[in-house]
C-alpha cells in the first residue's frame, strides 16, 4: 500500500500483520480522487472507521488542509500514527495537520464547531447492516456534515446504500462482493434522492 498521488506519493503505508483490517486498495483511492478533483485541495476531512488512515492521508497529501481519523483498533492505531508522522515528514509541515480520534465512530462525538468538507467511510463490511443507518443518522443530527459536505462510502458492490438528505452521484468499482466507493453530496432542501448513478 502507498499514497498515490500529490506531494507524498509513493509513501509507503503501514498495515497490520493480523487479519481484521481491509485497506482500501491503491487502484480504487486512486479513482476516487480522481473523481473528486479538485475540491480536495483546502477541505476538511474526516476518516471514518480509518484503518490505517489511507483515505485521510491521501487527502493530505492531495492538499487538504486538515484530516481527523476516527478508529477503534488498537493495531490499526499503532499504524495509523506512523502512516501520519511518515506523510507529514514527506510534506515537509509540522504536525498537528492529521488527528487520530482512538474511539468507536458511532460513539464519537465531534467538537460544537466541527464541520468536514470531506467525509470517508470505510466500515467493516461484515458489519454494514448494523451500522449504515447509525452512521447516515450521526451525519445528519451531529453536525458532521456541512450543506456543501461530500461523503465517499466503501461498500461491497452488491449494496446499495440510501439514506434521507443525501444522493448518490457516482459508482466507482464494480464486482459484487468487491469493494466500491459510492459517492454523495448532502442536498438542498426540497431536492429530490433520485438521480441517475454514473458507475465506472
Amino acid at each position: 500500500m502507498r499514497v498515490t498521488g500529490g506531494r507524498a506519493r509513493g509513501i509507503p503505508l503501514r498495515v497490520p500483520a493480523r487479519g481484521g483490517i481491509r485497506p482500501a486498495m491503491d487502484s480504487l483511492r486512486e479513482r476516487v480522487f480522481s473523481s473528486l478533483g479538485p475540491g480536495v485541495e483546502g477541505s476538511t476531512v474526516l476518516d471514518l472507521f480509518a484503518g490505517t488512515g489511507a483515505y485521510g492521508l491521501e487527502a493530505l497529501s492531495r492538499g487538504a488542509l486538515s484530516a481527523v481519523f476516527v478508529e477503534r483498533d488498537r493495531a490499526a492505531l499503532g499504524c495509523l500514527k506512523e502512516n501520519l508522522a511518515a506523510v507529514e515528514k514527506s510534506l515537509g509541515r509540522p504536525p498537528g495537520g492529521g488527528r487520530i480520534v482512538p474511539s468507536d465512530v458511532l460513539k464519537w462525538r465531534p467538537g460544537p464547531e466541527e464541520t468536514f468538507d470531506l467525509i470517508f467511510a470505510d466500515p467493516p463490511f461484515g458489519e454494514l447492516d448494523l451500522l449504515l443507518g447509525p452512521l447516515f443518522a450521526l451525519l445528519a443530527r451531529s453536525g458532521i456534515a456541512g450543506p456543501d459536505s461530500r461523503l465517499v462510502l466503501e461498500v461491497p458492490g452488491h449494496r446499495e446504500p440510501a439514506a434521507a438528505g443525501w444522493r448518490m452521484e457516482r459508482r466507482i468499482g464494480k464486482g459484487r462482493d468487491q469493494p466500491t466507493c459510492c459517492l454523495f453530496r448532502r442536498l438542498d432542501s426540497g431536492e429530490s434522492t433520485s438521480t441517475s448513478i454514473v458507475s465506472s
